[in-house]
């Protein structure tokens, strides 16, 4: 079994969490000292890193390279990012969401899933390396973006073209998204790990209105708000079509062998069967996702004053893209649900597309047989990110994509993501910085010696 991590490990991660590294969507707001202090810690707290690996600065995103024995091939580009989202009502957490506390059983604060956990316990597993004279037989890359929360363009966008210019191309890219979850897979009672081979595609649709305005007393048959009310409602009643896509197929065929057996036999079924299966998942959020392009209003407004007929009034719907779906698939559903001439719509923002491995790659089976050690009666399948990560810059760079950590997670854990309450437990974080140092440990290998694991399992 592990062991949680001791006081001074959780410490470090602790005040990495205290640095209020937090990203909004209006550029220039970052709070630059929060990641000047961040930057400072990380460089005192893991010295050897710092002496030994060459570092490159992007901003406040930083690029390491650890050089290999045979420094032309590579290993691994690890992902991980120092902001975080903003928090909405810090009255309805147990402790101050940046006072980074430490109890018996977790670390607290915003990021400590989301990201810093990564960061650091990365960084933990090289010094830990470093300290014992172990060195990667290809070269490994560590890039930790400063902005992945608003979509990475001055961060990872930079590093990737970086890596680019270099002529990079990895055996493994690795990033947050998948994790083992518990009591979440419905049927499924062994512990479930999702590492995922891609993400969503991500769009902020606009819909837009203006009209003359006047008088409420002497209204025409709409207003600009009830206009922009009427074509919000359209798109959400009417979201795009479910659809088995050969991910989700390949995720559940995995699953298969865990559940009960009357949906083993509906699952048996699945290549005539898609569609009701498709139904049954879209009954829960979290699993519609995985067969959707989701649909999500979250901004309307309009109008000055109650008496007052709005000259103008908008709305911002985000869509999250299954694959075979595109940007422009988005729109033109938009425009064809809404069917008002009157109201303009328009991808606001920065927009991706979907971006995925139809198959494991060959470095797959590596996390998977880390993860099933680390957590004896796990059950690997795979699976797609529905919300959006540095890795989709990064793509190209790797032959096998990974979105994975070997946290477990319950759905109160799940639901402090961005939300109130983030923390993570000391046993948690020990397994984080463990898979670290024996997925080290496998890239330290020549590829004729037997696998092996550093530590006991956990």
């Amino acid at each position: 079994m592990t062991d949680p991590v001791d006081d001074l490990t959780a410490e470090r991660l602790a005040v990495a969490l205290r640095c209020a590294t937090v990203s909004t969507d209006k550029r220039g707001e970052a709070d630059e000292s929060a990641f000047t202090q961040l930057s400072a810690h990380l460089e005192q707290s893991f010295p050897l890193v710092h002496a030994e690996l060459e570092l490159e600065r992007f901003g406040y995103s930083r690029l390491y390279r650890w050089p290999g024995i045979e420094p032309e091939g590579v290993a691994a580009i690890l992902l991980a990012h120092q902001d975080v989202v903003p928090v909405d009502d810090p009255h309805r957490w147990t402790h101050p969401p940046f006072a980074g506390v430490v109890d018996d059983e977790f670390i607290w604060g915003r990021g400590a899933i989301d990201d810093k956990s990564r960061v650091l316990a990365i960084l933990e597993a090289v010094e830990s390396a470093l300290a014992d004279g172990i060195r990667p037989r290809h070269t490994i890359f560590l890039a930790f973006g400063h902005d992945e929360e608003v979509f990475g363009d001055t961060g990872a966008v930079l590093m990737a073209d970086r890596l680019r210019q270099l002529g990079v191309h990895a055996e493994l890219l690795l990033d947050e998204g998948g994790m083992i979850t518990e009591g979440v897979a419905d049927g499924v009672e062994q512990p479930v790990a999702n590492i995922m081979l891609g993400e969503k595609g991500y769009a902020t649709v606009q819909l837009s209105v203006t009209e003359v305005g006047g008088h409420s007393s002497m209204p025409g048959k709409q207003t600009a708000v009830g206009r922009i009310a009427r074509a919000v409602s359209r798109i959400q009643d009417h979201p795009m079509p479910l659809r088995m896509t050969p991910v989700t197929a390949d995720m559940l065929a995995r699953l298969r062998q865990a559940m009960p057996a009357s949906r083993r036999r509906l699952l048996g079924m699945a290549g005539i069967a898609g569609p009701v299966i498709a139904r049954v998942m879209a009954m829960r959020p979290h699993t519609e996702a995985m067969v959707r392009t989701t649909t999500a209003p979250t901004v309307i407004r309009g109008g000055v004053k109650s008496n007052v007929l709005p000259q103008h009034a908008e709305a911002f719907v985000n869509f999250r893209i299954l694959p075979g779906d595109s940007v422009r698939s988005v729109l033109e559903h938009c425009r064809k649900v809404v069917r008002d001439n009157g109201v303009h719509i328009e991808a606001e923002g920065m927009a991706s597309e979907p971006t995925v491995n139809i198959q494991p790659g060959p470095a797959f089976e590596l996390i998977a047989d880390i993860a099933r050690a680390m957590v004896p009666g796990t059950i690997v399948t795979t699976g797609i990110v529905p919300g959006a990560t540095d890795s989709r810059h990064y793509h190209d760079l790797a032959g096998t994509r990974c979105n994975f950590a070997p946290i477990v997670l319950g759905e109160r854990d799940l639901a402090s993501i961005h939300g109130t309450d983030e923390r993570l437990s000391r046993l948690n974080y020990a397994r984080l910085i463990e898979f670290n140092r024996r997925l080290i440990a496998q890239f330290a290998q020549s590829p004729n010696t037997a696998p092996q694991t550093s530590g006991a399992d956990a």
